[in-house]
């Protein structure tokens, strides 16, 4: 028998057909399980939070949203020209572990700039670090600085956005004491938020926080007691002399601060040379005080073994 091209045409025609129907099958078939996964990958992945490899929540923060959140603004009042203590004090404060549901602001605090260089040293430090404060004063430190500081507070946070109040207590603190963070925290937990005076009392021999007032080392008020030092005429009429008695006064004769806490002996002075203000290091401390030197801050942090959680790594050998 002789094959035409035109039988041998229609033969090919019926099995070309069929393969195209074949395939198209075979695609629709893979469409659906393509759609079944990526439908499965969308709802696996809805709940992994997205990041970009930077983060705008504060190095000392650890918030939530429940109603036992503590927000504490530790004010570290120092000088423009103290760069390498600021950068010292970073990373002092930027190691120390955070409890959860607690927000820590540690701000460097000083009076206007005066200099050329600090006008570039300075901007560079609030664009990369961005925990400066600059009030409008002269420095000073018994000159009411401390007063300008506290009364600037309230205007300074008053974002309609912010919790309020913007935080339960303010510190005021020198630039060569270490505090402990996570005990200071432990010891406000269950103090009021209210007309709170909070910190070491002097005289050093004695115990009651009533009778006179707390050292200039570091003490704490609750956030009330900013916005009635920003309205109060009674600081504005005596600003000049030691800060931490003229505080005193002030709490005094505006009968301020009626619930106190004496923070001794968990604050103390450095314990060389020994005064009544000095105690030894030990374990329940939150604040110790007048590290001069850089001796003396590497004692206090030995002590404490801030270095334990480093991770072991090929690039660096530290016995």
């Amino acid at each position: 028998m002789r094959y035409t091209p035109r039988s041998q045409g229609r033969k090919l025609i019926i099995p070309s057909f069929f393969f195209i129907i074949a395939l198209c099958v075979l695609a629709f078939i893979n469409e659906i399980r393509f759609g079944s996964l990526l439908s499965f990958g969308r709802c696996a992945l809805s709940n992994v939070p997205m990041t970009n490899g930077s983060s705008e929540t504060p190095l000392l923060s650890s918030s939530s949203s429940g109603g036992d959140e503590i927000r504490i603004l530790v004010g570290i009042l120092t000088l423009p020209d103290q760069y390498p203590r600021r950068h010292f004090l970073r990373m002092i404060y930027g190691t120390q572990a955070i409890p959860n549901g607690v927000k820590i602001d540690v701000k460097f605090v000083f009076c206007n700039l005066t200099k050329e260089d600090q006008k570039v040293l300075v901007a560079l430090e609030i664009m990369r670090y961005d925990d400066i404060i600059i009030l409008n004063c002269n420095e000073n430190m018994n000159k009411g600085k401390t007063y300008t500081y506290f009364s600037s507070l309230p205007d300074l946070f008053n974002e309609t956005d912010s919790p309020n109040p913007p935080y339960h207590y303010i510190m005021k603190a020198d630039d060569d004491i270490y505090i402990r963070l996570e005990n200071l925290v432990a010891s406000l937990k269950p103090l009021p938020r209210e007309d709170l005076y909070y910190g070491y009392v002097i005289p050093c021999q004695s115990m009651d926080p009533f009778v006179h007032y707390m050292s200039g080392m570091g003490y704490l008020v609750s956030w009330d007691i900013a916005v009635w030092l920003k309205d109060s005429e009674i600081p504005k009429k005596h600003l000049e002399g030691p800060e931490d008695k003229v505080f005193g006064d002030w709490m005094k004769e505006g009968r301020r601060g009626k619930n106190r806490f004496n923070a001794k002996w968990s604050m103390y002075n450095f314990p060389e040379p020994p005064t009544k203000c000095t105690h030894e290091l030990w374990p329940d401390t939150i604040a110790v005080h007048l590290l001069k030197n850089q001796e003396k801050w590497i004692r206090t942090l030995n002590y404490f073994n801030v270095t334990s959680n480093l991770k072991p790594s090929k690039l660096y050998h530290i016995p």
